[in-house]
């Protein structure tokens, strides 16, 4: 076998170890149960209680009633999956927003926001706006979902930086063996 044949079968049995190291595409971290749940029409709770598919860390949650204002409480704990805000005081009647942000075993941050009425509530109609800043979703936000993408990236982007780098040390090679294909 050629010193040119020898190269390239390197460089094809170099580049198949890389693809096949490449990490397996990772799943969401997501909230799997809240409590209240979302939507739901309850007494006023003691606690708020987040489940996630998978460990997380970092937790902050932030409760903001129906006239806008966010209720200073206790600092959220997290029991692996499980993520506990205490409430201070009883909740008025109203719509409330839960804001979430924790920390995925990867690294990812997943942040996510729901509503729930404590009992009581005037009618749609008559409650305030909520904050324009404020979504009904306890999915990964749109930059989350992005950013897993770019993993795939860059294996891509370290992959044909390994075959330039190998393409160019053969290339050098030759010349300076005084070899030719």
């Amino acid at each position: 076998m050629s010193k040119s044949r020898g190269g390239a079968a390197l460089l094809l049995a170099l580049l198949a170890v890389l693809l096949g190291l490449a990490a397996p595409a990772q799943a969401h971290t997501t909230l799997k149960e809240s409590s209240p749940a979302k939507d739901a029409t309850v007494p006023s709770p003691t606690e708020i209680t987040l489940t996630y598919n998978d460990e997380v860390i970092l937790p902050q949650v932030v409760l903001t009633g129906p006239d806008g204002e966010r209720r200073q409480n206790p600092k959220a704990t997290v029991d692996g999956v499980k993520v506990t805000q205490p409430i201070e005081g009883t909740l008025e009647p109203g719509t409330y927003t839960v804001a979430w942000r924790v920390v995925a075993s990867d690294g990812h941050p997943i942040t996510g926001t729901y509503t729930f009425t404590v009992e009581g509530a005037a009618s749609p109609s008559q409650q305030p706006a909520p904050a324009p800043a404020v979504t009904a979703t306890a999915t990964p936000t749109a930059a989350d979902e992005d950013d897993d993408g770019g993993n795939g990236w860059l294996w891509v982007g370290l992959v044909a930086l390994v075959v330039v780098a190998l393409g160019g040390g053969a290339a050098l090679f030759r010349r300076r063996s005084g070899t030719t294909t």
